[in-house]
């Protein structure tokens, strides 16, 4: 799609464009403004209801005031309006809303939310009991996370390298922080965020110095200026290559493919579940999203070199994610290795390199991603004391004592095996047919023989519930607040109406997989 020669001559065009981001921001600066403000007894009830209100805000402003049939340009060419752009930026505020309606959840124990009371403090030590026992809730993680989305709406809309990186670090910084803020099992939450930043810093180390290597091929910083670099015929240069190489490197990390996946579980497990939940759902949106776009757009005309690469490294995500799921005895780090496992799905559609591929593509991240979040919203339920019940085991017989929380699992868990009636199923389906156009067959048959392994372990945690006997102890169902209810009840009715009746969706994504170059 040609892009508008008028692009720069109205202010207050572009400033209509870049409106849901300029919102998101807004609303995390003003969320900054009341932590050093406000009285700490009303600042919880302020940044709930300024963080809700800024992301549903943003949604509205991003269907009012877009125009994803056009190929618009803003902020001096750096940012890109079109389809693709508008449909992840929406996804991703539906995906980060119902993120935040779990924040909110405090009712599941007498200790409060998920979140430690104050990060500065020692695990274990008295001023921390002190906190604890007047139920001090962490107020910063609204803005943190509202920075953390803005930087994904960024990212997802970047036109340049240069945009492209600062994006990929406002979204991970606050994550960084917010990994390591859980209340319960404080040294595992620590240790994750160390092992997430160090691994992250070294990917967007590759990431940068990838750029740098395509810039200093192309002599520019603009992806259609690479892409027109690679149409002029230069051939193939080593700075090309490897810079290829190492931009695909730091995004494979932020999607959790193999061999990039190590951190992951640790992650996954270690994070206040609902970080997790943020980051396995909004997250590996913006990530994907950033992929499709660096990779459709700027190496457009490469795809016969970087599809090789990610043949491999497709397969080995898929193959390494489900069998490794299957020897977990954590839900938690189950549903991580699920996740590395779905990322290998995903890939499947990105390998296709079609609008097919763009446009299931797209359509797996939003089913996916609602069940993601129903997933571990149902994890945070289910509690031994003061703690979640992680362990498979104390999951037996979970449908006897809490029928509906096990039939609620048992559907997100049968959308992650792509049974038909889901949203998985079609997710699938749309991928492996755009594989199939695009003459990646023997990934389909890959992803098609380990969704059945995969299949074993979903169904494995469903017979455990429904035909074992629950245990003396058996762990507790934690009352839901409202918030959790209505999520959840979003995530299943969505799950559900994305595999009955995904037409609306379908073709909602097809009219917006259309890049501008």
């Amino acid at each position: 799609m040609p892009r508008l020669v008028e692009e720069f001559s109205s202010p207050s065009f572009e400033y209509q464009l870049l409106a849901p981001m300029l919102v998101v921001f807004g609303g995390a600066i003003v969320g900054v403004l009341v932590e050093a403000f406000a009285p700490r007894s009303a600042r919880r009830l302020a940044q709930i209801g300024l963080s809700l209100v800024t992301l549903a805000a943003a949604f509205v402003v991003l269907i009012v005031f877009t125009r994803p049939d056009l190929g618009d340009l803003a902020a001096a060419g750096t940012v890109a309006i079109d389809g693709p752009t508008v449909f992840l930026q929406g996804t991703i505020l539906v995906l980060a809303f119902l993120s935040f309606m779990l924040f909110i959840e405090r009712g599941v124990d007498s200790a409060g939310d998920a979140f430690t009371p104050s990060g500065a403090t020692i695990p274990g030590s008295a001023s921390e009991r002190e906190l604890v026992a007047a139920r001090v809730s962490q107020t910063e993680i609204w803005p943190l996370a509202l920075f953390s989305v803005g930087g994904m709406m960024l990212f997802v809309a970047s036109d340049d390298l240069l945009t492209f990186f600062v994006a990929l670090e406002v979204m991970s910084l606050p994550l960084y922080l917010l990994v390591g803020l859980a209340r319960r099992r404080r040294l595992l939450s620590q240790e994750a965020a160390l092992k997430y930043f160090l691994l992250g810093s070294f990917s967007s180390a590759f990431l940068l110095f990838g750029s740098a290597l395509l810039f200093g091929y192309s002599g520019s910083i603009a992806f259609a200026g690479i892409y027109d670099s690679l149409s002029s015929g230069v051939g193939l240069d080593p700075l090309l290559l490897i810079g290829t190489g190492m931009v695909a490197i730091g995004l494979f990390f932020k999607v959790g493919a193999v061999p990039f996946h190590s951190w992951v579980p640790d992650v996954y497990q270690g994070a206040p579940t609902p970080v997790t939940a943020f980051m396995a759902a909004a997250t590996k949106v913006a990530a994907f999203g950033a992929m499709l776009r660096i990779f459709y757009v700027a190496l457009g005309d490469y795809e016969w070199n970087w599809r090789p690469m990610f043949w491999v490294v497709t397969i080995l995500t898929i193959v390494v994610g489900s069998i490794l799921a299957i020897t977990q005895t954590d839900i938690k780090r189950m549903l991580a290795y699920s996740s590395v496992a779905q990322a290998g799905f995903i890939l499947i559609g990105v390998t296709a390199a079609s609008d097919a591929g763009l446009s299931s593509t797209m359509f797996y991240l939003a089913a996916y991603g609602f069940a993601t979040i129903g997933a571990f919203a149902l994890v945070m339920l289910v509690r031994d004391g003061t703690s979640e019940a992680t362990h498979l085991s104390r999951w037996a017989g979970l449908g006897r004592t809490s029928p509906v929380v096990a039939a609620a699992l048992s559907l997100f868990l049968l959308s992650f095996a792509g049974i038909p009636l889901t949203s998985g199923f079609i997710g699938k389906f749309l991928v492996f047919e755009a594989a199939v156009d695009g003459g990646a067959t023997p990934l389909v048959i890959v992803g098609a023989v380990f969704s059945a392994v995969a299949a074993f372990f979903y169904v494995r945690v469903i017979v455990l519930m429904y035909f074992s006997e629950p245990p003396d102890d058996a762990p507790t169902i934690a009352l839901p607040s409202a918030s959790t209810s209505l999520t959840l009840a979003v995530c299943a009715a969505g799950t559900i109406a994305l595999g009955v009746i995904p037409g609306p969706v379908i073709d909602l994504a097809q009219e917006a997989a259309t890049f501008i170059r």
